[in-house]
Order: C-alpha cells, then sequence, then structure tokens
C-alpha cells in the first residue's frame, strides 16, 4: 500500500475507497481489507488525506472482474510492485486493443495472462 506516483494515477480512470468497494462487493470493509492484504486486490494511497484507493475498474457486478487474481499474481510473481502492475494494468497495449484492465473487464483475460506471463520471460 504504497503512495501512488503522479504519471500512474493519471493512467487509472477512477478510483473508489475501500468503503465504497465494500458496498459495491456487498462486504464489510475489512473483508475489503484482506483482500488488499492477500493481493487479491491493489490499493494505493492518494488525494490530500492520502486514504485507501482501488482502481473502479477492478470492480464490476458486484464481485472483483475476474482474471484479476490470477493476474495480479502473474505480476508479482514477476517480481512486479503494486505501482509497477497499475502501470502495467493501464496502460494501453494495441496487440490487445485497449489496456489490460479494459481487457479484464471485457472476460478477455485468457489474453492478458498470456501477455503477463510472457513478461517472465
Amino acid at each position: 500500500m504504497t503512495e501512488i506516483d503522479a504519471k500512474i494515477d493519471a493512467l487509472v480512470p477512477a478510483w473508489l475507497t475501500l468503503p465504497d468497494v465494500a458496498e459495491r462487493l456487498g462486504v464489510e470493509v475489512t473483508r475489503v481489507r484482506q483482500l488488499v492484504k492477500e493481493g487479491q486486490l491493489i490499493a494505493v494511497r492518494r488525494g490530500e488525506n492520502r486514504v485507501l484507493q482501488v482502481p473502479a475498474e477492478f470492480i464490476g457486478d458486484g464481485k472483483v472482474v475476474k482474471g484479476l487474481v490470477g493476474t495480479l499474481t502473474l505480476l508479482k510473481d514477476d517480481g512486479f510492485s503494486d505501482e509497477e502492475m497499475l502501470e502495467w494494468l493501464f496502460t494501453p497495449d494495441p496487440s490487445l486493443p485497449g489496456t489490460p484492465a479494459q481487457a479484464l473487464r471485457e472476460n478477455r483475460g485468457t489474453e492478458v495472462k498470456r501477455r503477463a506471463q510472457a513478461l517472465a520471460v
């Protein structure tokens, strides 16, 4: 849970506070904190009050976007920091097209994971 770099912050279109994530998932805030601790979500401190926030694109239809957890695990295994993972997930990839985060939301997780695995080579 790091303070976010301005360049990466600008890549992420929208953010949710942990209480907002909890509301969208229908769980307690303590459960959201657990998801962050377990590496199933990335939360960073941002804004004037340095509040923990999660990219809004990680949450869809009352649950964590399908394929996100596996992708985060692959990137972490590749040695990526939270900031590097956010940068990779929200940087446009012409071969997808769009960003890996968008592709996950569109249920194209296989392609995203394939690219994440290729980073380890």
